[in-house]
């Protein structure tokens, strides 16, 4: 055993691997990868769909068998002894085989005997495991009705039962929202920095690369570029800046605008303003025209001003680089053509804002005598995108359904574009496009199949039925892949099928629950971008994430938790109820997490008082 084998709990060199699609076409999802995880480090895959993230984590726990190159896992050769690897790692894939009509308990004790772990073992372990999950007072409650959030703290207890060496988690926060995700990162980083185990996992979240040691960015199965993540941050070094909208321009439509623009990197809102990622060239130009802020603006840092060729006017204030920022130069530098930008759809909607396209006045959902949405109002202006944010389980998922008309509401009143949803469920689906939480469409069905069979659902008929079948093609660059089965499209390219299903019969009200949960920044950013341009065009957006950054997006939110309206405003007004301390603005997970921690924990007192009296 060489230095760096017994330095490295994983080495790989040259790895390569290939697979080939249902047409026979070859695709290498690992082309000659080189990297090394030492013992005791917590190490991020990070990159686009179809990367090679998830196919290089399969390769280290022995379920494939690379084609070419060496790895070794705690020094042995995976290839040549794949059950001693199993024997000695723990690994969590992105949906864990929870058994949901067990218990927690029984679902540990499950995973306990499969990995012949002893009843003294289990003493010492079971009470770890349960003071660090936070699992300890639902041992008897069954895997079905955990959270979202529960249920992968539970798949990481019953990953961790055997003690592994080292630990494989594969997208571990993917679908889970601020407050569960925080929960996970702290025990990940209990295992590392207190237990020494090591950890390597892919991650969809660039803020979680910052967490980690060490960081590999990836794309279509090569490694870019690894270090820390300070390393990549630093890739875009003086070309951050802040920019302000114009008058009576929306942080989102400007955002849109400058994508457009080839010398901008990146370009995302935040806190009213665009965070702005620009060339070489674009920096120096703005180097130029640089002007100090006036005392008692944003400090002393400072402002370019720069009207570019095409008569942009650019105000913006220099900032320090994030993982993000770096991550998107180094796509952006690295493949050719990477961009977020796209042709964005059109459709032909009223732009009449007289009166809101969604109202909702106490609206209530029980099952037996379980409350899933508790007296929720709010109302949805024509054209606006209005976000419903909220921890796994808080009932935003059951308000989409009575919404769409999948679900009936227990009492309230609802209207969608006019449509009363409890007496004419049927007639307001007409008004209303939805894209489920997850991929909904028939991944047995070809693109164009699945086109043509919620055309005719909405009834689509003749020439109406081709043009729309054409458009939807166009506009979401699915014309390459009309002939593939949709089960077989990457994952972007399912999320585009779904809306373009969604759009078919030109509804005036869009509903769109997760719609990016897992999705890579590459595919959020087309995404948004598609957003934006429906709603200039008056198209009504509901939407929810997990992704607290993407509420920047919207005009108005409402952040719900355990069935109830918590918080009700512009993301401004919401962000205003957090505080990280002087000299630093909150964001929009701060906000988040202080609007439902305060409420939970009013609830507790209330719960408290009334059991003492």
């Amino acid at each position: 055993m060489n230095d760096t084998d017994s330095r490295s709990a994983l080495v790989g060199r040259d790895i390569r691997k290939t697979f080939r699609r249902d047409s026979g076409e070859k695709v290498d999802a690992l082309s000659g990868v080189s990297i090394d995880v030492a013992h005791g480090t917590l190490t991020a895959l990070v990159g686009p769909d179809g990367a090679g993230k998830t196919t290089l984590i399969r390769l280290a726990t022995g379920l494939m068998l690379p084609d070419g190159g060496d790895l070794k896992i705690l020094g042995i050769d995976v290839a040549a002894e794949p059950q001693r690897v199993q024997d000695r790692i723990g690994y969590m894939p992105q949906r864990f085989g929870l058994y949901e009509d067990l218990t927690v308990q029984e679902n540990i004790d499950l995973y306990a005997d499969l990995h012949g772990v002893s009843l003294e073992q289990r003493r010492e372990r079971y009470s770890r495991l349960m003071d660090m999950t936070a699992l300890g007072s639902f041992t008897g409650r069954l895997a079905g009705r955990l959270s979202g959030g529960m249920k992968q703290k539970l798949g990481l207890a019953c990953t961790l039962v055997r003690a592994p060496e080292l630990l494989l988690l594969d997208e571990p926060t993917v679908g889970v929202d601020p407050l569960s995700r925080r929960e996970l990162w702290n025990i990940i980083l209990q295992l590392v920095n207190e237990q020494g185990l090591t950890v390597l996992l892919s991650t969809s979240y660039l803020d979680e690369a910052e967490r980690c040691g060490h960081v590999a960015v990836m794309h279509e199965g090569n490694i870019l570029a690894q270090g820390g993540p300070h390393d990549i941050s630093s890739l875009a070094e003086g070309r951050v800046f802040l920019a302000e909208p114009p008058a009576r321009q929306k942080a989102r439509d400007y955002q849109a605008q400058l994508l457009d623009k080839p010398e901008v990197v990146d370009a995302v809102p935040e806190g009213g303003r665009v965070r702005l990622v620009v060339t070489e060239k674009i920096k120096d130009e703005i180097g130029k025209l640089k002007e100090t802020v006036q005392s008692g603006s944003r400090g002393d840092k400072e402002t370019a001003r720069q009207e570019d060729s095409a008569g942009l006017n650019i105000v913006a204030t220099s900032t320090q680089p994030r993982f993000e920022d770096g991550f998107m130069v180094l796509l952006k530098a690295e493949v050719p053509g990477a961009s977020p930008v796209s042709q964005s759809p059109s459709l032909p909607v009223s732009r009449s804002r007289d009166a809101p396209i969604v109202q909702v006045h106490n609206l209530v959902r029980r099952f037996g005598k379980f409350v899933a949405v508790d007296h929720v109002t709010f109302e949805v202006q024509r054209g606006e995108i209005f976000g419903l944010l909220g921890p796994n389980g808080a009932g935003k998922t059951t308000t989409f359904r009575m919404l769409c008309g999948l679900l009936p509401a227990s009492e309230g009143m609802l209207r969608v574009a006019g449509a009363d949803l409890r007496r004419a469920r049927a007639s307001a689906r007409q008004h209303i496009g939805y894209v489920a939480q997850k991929f909904s469409l028939y991944g047995q069905l070809s693109v164009s199949e699945n086109l043509e069979f919620f055309a005719r659902a909405y009834n689509l008929r003749g020439t109406q039925k081709d043009r729309r079948i054409d458009w939807a093609l166009q506009h979401f660059q699915l014309s390459a892949f009309a002939n593939l089965s949709s089960g077989n499209l990457p994952g972007g390219f399912k999320q585009r099928l779904a809306m373009a299903a969604a759009l078919l019969h030109e509804p005036e009200t869009l509903f769109l629950d997760e719609p990016t949960s897992g999705a890579d920044p590459l595919a959020r950013r087309d995404f948004w971008r598609r957003i934006t341009a429906l709603s200039q065009e008056g198209v009504t957006v509901v939407i929810t994430t997990h992704f607290m950054e993407e509420a920047e997006y919207c005009d108005r939110i409402a952040i719900l938790d355990a069935g109830r309206i918590l918080a009700q405003g512009t993301p401004a007004a919401i962000r205003d109820q957090a505080s990280r301390g002087p000299g630093s603005e909150p964001t929009m997970e701060d906000a988040f997490i202080a609007v439902v921690e305060q409420a939970r924990a009013k609830q507790a007192q209330t719960t408290a008082a009334g059991g003492a009296a």
